[in-house]
């Protein structure tokens, strides 16, 4: 399907649906589900430690891989539960073993080289020790962003990246009903020590190869943040192949970005149609094809510059294809493996054989659990691993 040829076909689903769009459709108040429990908000928690409490296995007893106490083995998997308040440890080949609680409806994480993860959550940044599986610290937003609560449209951080010499944490804050902010974490002081606006929504953070910028790519006004790391201007780059019409409730809006090794190119994939290919020094975009005619959210790239994002199902289901992962190599091929059911983020293993795609998404049809994809024959199966997991990190 081409959207440019017939966007206004998808505006018309839009408006068909109105009063059940989600979280690719508006960015104001919660609305009333359901599927989504809700919750008050509730004050921010201390910052003392918490130790890792092992989860139930999906039979009910305790999870008993051998791996509950101890340092935690390399190669496991942490993934946010944004169902819960925890992170989740994960062995790719067992599951679930160990969870820690962090804070409200955790969402994106960021794993330094010393081990330490910095985990966004509706109240503050949660620092965990994924060592020993502890809570070390909960740092504040300087923003302010109304109760914690839960569900997709909830205030709090959303993406979280890390500087190349892990001194800084830079996290994107969402205000419900307003424009975001990215606020920058002293991971010694453990403090917030700036913060500057960005767009709506700021579902993904993400830092150049040197350090020298951060983008925020905000979900709900189309665009990205550049904001330079030294004095922390900004400049606004719109990324909107299919135009910015129908606003907040369009469904046709960035969602994560990878930034590309080889030069430092922005790459966002929409729709499964259209990779934008964005130059952050001077603003340009190249639109490429792709192939999956799904709606995708999660994206990373590996060191070789192989992209892999995550479609997360149809916009129209009598024209677009089901959830999948796709896995384009730097030549622009593509290889499209079918999921089952809605995912949002995906993770590789350290050499490039296996993807982690969650089950969490951020709308409706969520479940608990990961995707275990074989990127040699696309072959797949489930893993039990948290509640409504989002984030997930390859320790």
């Amino acid at each position: 399907m081409n959207r440019s040829r017939n966007r206004s076909r998808a505006l018309a689903v839009l408006a068909a649906s109105v009063a059940l769009l989600a979280g690719c459709a508006q960015s104001g108040g919660e609305p009333t589900r359901s599927a989504e429990p809700t919750r008050s908000g509730e004050p921010p928690r201390s910052a003392e430690s918490r130790p890792a409490t092992a989860p139930p296995s999906p039979s009910g007893s305790r999870a008993g891989s051998g791996t509950t106490s101890g340092v935690t083995p390399s190669g496991t998997l942490l993934v946010t539960d944004f169902g819960s308040d925890t992170v989740t440890f994960v062995d790719p080949a067992r599951g679930a073993f160990a969870s820690v609680e962090v804070g409200t409806a955790p969402y994106g994480l960021v794993v330094g080289a010393d081990g330490r993860a910095w985990v966004a959550t509706a109240e503050g940044v949660a620092v965990v020790d994924t060592k020993t599986r502890t809570r070390l610290a909960l740092v504040p937003y300087r923003t302010a962003t109304g109760p914690a609560t839960t569900g997709e449209y909830r205030g709090g951080g959303m993406g979280i990246a890390l500087s190349p010499d892990g001194r800084r944490v830079y996290v994107g804050v969402n205000v419900p009903g307003g424009n975001g902010a990215l606020e920058v974490i002293d991971t010694a002081a453990l403090k917030v020590t700036d913060r500057v606006p960005v767009g709506r929504r700021p579902f993904d953070v993400d830092v150049s190869r040197d350090g020298s910028e951060v983008y925020a790519t905000n979900h709900d006004s189309f665009d990205v943040t550049v904001v330079r790391a030294d004095g922390l201007s900004t400049r606004r780059i719109e990324v909107a192949p299919y135009g910015t019409e129908g606003g907040l409730g369009s469904w046709l809006k960035p969602h994560y970005t990878a930034v590309r090794p080889s030069d430092g190119r922005l790459l966002l994939p929409f729709e499964g149609e259209r990779l934008v290919v964005v130059d952050p020094a001077t603003g340009r975009s190249e639109v490429l094809r792709m192939t999956a005619n799904t709606h995708q959210h999660g994206t990373t790239i590996t060191p070789d510059g192989t992209l892999l994002t995550v479609g997360t199902g149809p916009v129209d289901p009598a024209t677009d294809r089901g959830p999948s992962l796709t896995v384009r190599a730097p030549d622009g091929t593509e290889r499209v493996f079918p999921l089952d059911g809605p995912h949002e983020d995906v993770a590789v293993s350290d050499d490039g054989r296996t993807a982690y795609v969650t089950g969490g998404f951020t709308r409706d049809g969520y479940w608990d659990g990961l995707t275990v994809v074989d990127l040699t024959d696309g072959s797949s199966h489930r893993l039990a691993a948290g509640s409504r997991p989002l984030g997930i990190a390859v320790l």
